[in-house]
C-alpha cells in the first residue's frame, strides 16, 4: 500500500496524486491503481507523470465512480499500486516534440524530464494546467486553449515524436505523420492509446487495439505504439 503525500486540484476535475513508496517506471507506462475495497471491481489505471525518490506522481480527470473516489483523498490515506505495466516510449536521441492534448499531457511530463530540450506541445479544450511545470524543461513550449495543437507542429522539423490524448488527436497525428514522411524527412511517431483498461496484464482483452498485424493490446503490448502500426475505425 502506497500513502498520499498530496491530490492537488489543478482545473475543473483534474487532480496532481503524489504517493509515497518504493516505485519506479519507465516513460509512457502506467499503474493500476485502487483505493476502495470490493466495489468498484476494477482498478484504475494512470500514466506515470512522475518518478520521485520518494514515489511516484499522477495526473488524472475525473470520469466516474473511481477516479471520484481518487479525488478525495487526502495526505496519509492509502492507495493500492500494482505496476509498472505496459510498452512505453522509447529512449530516443535527435530532435522531439512531445504533443499532449488535455488530460494526455499527463505521461508527457515524465518524457519531458527524461529528454530535455525536447519542444513540448500542449493543447487544451477549455482550461490550461500543469504549464508552468513543463516550461523549464523544454527547449520550446506552446500552448493552446481552445484550438488545435497540432496545427503549431512542423512534423517535417523532428526525429521522434511522442503523441498522447483524445483518439481523433491520434488520428489526425498519424496522418500528419504520413505526409511529413512523403516529404522527404520521416518522423518516428509515437502514439500512447487511452483505450479502456481493465486488467492491465493483457488477460481479458478489452483494450484490444486494431494494428496492421492483427489484433493487440494496449495495456501489454501499448499503450505506446509506433503510428504506422496502428489501424483507426471511424
Amino acid at each position: 500500500m502506497a500513502t498520499v503525500i498530496s491530490n492537488e486540484r489543478l482545473a475543473n476535475g483534474v487532480y496532481h496524486l503524489r504517493v509515497e513508496g518504493d516505485y519506479g517506471g519507465k516513460m509512457g507506462q502506467f499503474y493500476m491503481l485502487r483505493a476502495w475495497g470490493a466495489y468498484p471491481l476494477l482498478s484504475r489505471p494512470l500514466s506515470i507523470h512522475q518518478v520521485n525518490d520518494d514515489g511516484v506522481e499522477f495526473l488524472y480527470h475525473v470520469v466516474g465512480e473511481g477516479t471520484e473516489i481518487f479525488a478525495e483523498l487526502s495526505p496519509g490515506d492509502k492507495v493500492q499500486l500494482e505496476g509498472p505495466f505496459g510498452n512505453g516510449f522509447p529512449e530516443v536521441e535527435g530532435k522531439i516534440a512531445l504533443i499532449g492534448g488535455g488530460i494526455g499531457i499527463a505521461p508527457l511530463y515524465y518524457c519531458a524530464r527524461q529528454l530535455p530540450d525536447s519542444d513540448v506541445y500542449l493543447g487544451f479544450s477549455r482550461e490550461a494546467f500543469r504549464t508552468e511545470a513543463f516550461r523549464p524543461l523544454a527547449a520550446e513550449l506552446t500552448v493552446d486553449v481552445g484550438g488545435l495543437i497540432l496545427d503549431s507542429v512542423d512534423f517535417n522539423s523532428y526525429d521522434h515524436i511522442f503523441v498522447c490524448g483524445p483518439q481523433p488527436m491520434l488520428k489526425a497525428a498519424q496522418r500528419k505523420g504520413a505526409a511529413a514522411g512523403a516529404g522527404g524527412r520521416r518522423p518516428n511517431v509515437y502514439l500512447s492509446l487511452e483505450n479502456r483498461m481493465a486488467c492491465g496484464i493483457g488477460a481479458c482483452l478489452v483494450c484490444s487495439v486494431s494494428c496492421l498485424d492483427g489484433q493487440r493490446k494496449a495495456c501489454a503490448d501499448g499503450p505506446v505504439f509506433l503510428a504506422e502500426e496502428v489501424v483507426f475505425h471511424d
